[in-house]
């Protein structure tokens, strides 16, 4: 089983760029830009991931972020990624980038952008790998922020920008507060992809569809404590971006028996498979892959649909989509 999903081609929805980060390339720029809150030392940089809970999880991120303070290394980040999808033969990412923070850090909106476009040419052109870009609100930083995010993606535009979306703390921040900059980037084309019901339950997955109209859902766990809310999302074909090892590092689940993929399975609901922040939770998308077969007994069947319904939910163009699902069937008839 190992092998084919060695081999199995593969769709990734759900992946923050700064959180990608290996272990590597974030000790590259701790190195680079020294007397930072991040450990130099990599048995340190490892003990560094190992969070508490969620809110702690969300302040080491907020460090490793701190790092980027150039278009060099925006760029270092997207090839490193790529590099690390290739080899999980993922042939097709979105990739959440969260642009506000990187402002803040002195990294110039222009500047951001150009940094982006020529990591994304050079991760296909090194790589192989298609990336497209999801840029999302901090949700902590308020609404202020919420509005200069819409306004960024809009503007700027890099090549590959696909969706709209928001993370971070869904404690206290109500997902209909961010309705404005939803609305903005829906008008301006963008396809609208909020988290919510990682950590709080169903009734933030409902607001972010009536309120924020998401297309998919990122995380959505807690929707199978509510079985009108599984229904919809099934009855409508409304994906959700599920992150078994993300969860459970962030202790928004206790164990893997506890976890809702199976039961999101059982309901019908459309199940994408991604890994979340990759880097800080020593994870990648075939270890994913292989967690849900090891843990909830999915089979070779199983797991080729997955990647389907990855394909199926991306954002990408129908040639790519297309080629994508042939790969998958040639795999598992192999």
């Amino acid at each position: 089983m190992r092998d084919f999903i060695d081999r199995l081609p593969k769709a990734e929805l759900h992946v923050h760029l700064v959180g990608s980060a290996s272990l590597d390339t974030v000790l590259e720029l701790a190195r680079r830009h020294p007397g930072k809150a991040v450990p130099t030392d990599r048995e340190r940089l490892r003990a560094f991931y190992e969070f508490t809970d969620f809110a702690h999880f969300i302040d080491v991120y907020v460090k490793v972020n701190q790092l980027v303070v150039t278009g060099v290394d925006v760029t270092a980040l997207v090839v490193g990624l790529a590099r690390d999808l290739a080899a999980n033969q993922v042939r097709y990412a979105e990739v959440t980038v969260t642009p506000v923070p990187h402002i803040m850090m002195g990294i110039e909106p222009d500047e951001l952008a150009e940094a982006l476009t020529e990591g994304r040419a050079l991760a296909l052109r090194q790589h192989g790998v298609a990336l497209a870009w999801v840029f999302d609100i901090a949700g902590s930083l308020g609404i202020d922020a919420g509005m200069a995010t819409a306004e960024w993606a809009l503007r700027h535009r890099p090549a590959g920008t696909v969706g709209f979306g928001l993370g971070g703390h869904e404690v206290g921040v109500p997902r209909e507060r961010y309705r404005v900059p939803f609305d903005l980037a829906l008008d301006g084309g963008l396809h609208l992809v909020p988290h919510a019901g990682e950590t709080t339950g169903p009734e933030t997955i409902w607001s972010a569809l009536t309120h924020l109209r998401a297309e998919r859902i990122g995380h959505g766990t807690s929707a199978v404590r509510d079985p009108n809310l599984l229904a919809h999302l099934a009855g409508e074909g409304i994906p959700v971006e599920v992150c078994p090892s993300s969860n459970l590092r962030t202790r928004a689940v206790t164990t893997l028996a506890e976890h809702p993929f199976p039961r999101l399975l059982d309901a019908g609901v459309a199940v994408t498979l991604a890994t979340d922040d990759p880097g800080m939770f020593h994870t990648d998308l075939n270890r994913e892959y292989l967690l849900v077969h090891e843990h909830f007994g999915l089979s070779r069947g199983d797991l080729a649909d997955l990647a389907r319904a990855g394909a199926r939910a991306a954002f990408c163009d129908d040639d790519r989509k297309a080629a994508l699902l042939a790969e998958i069937d040639e795999a598992e008839q192999d």
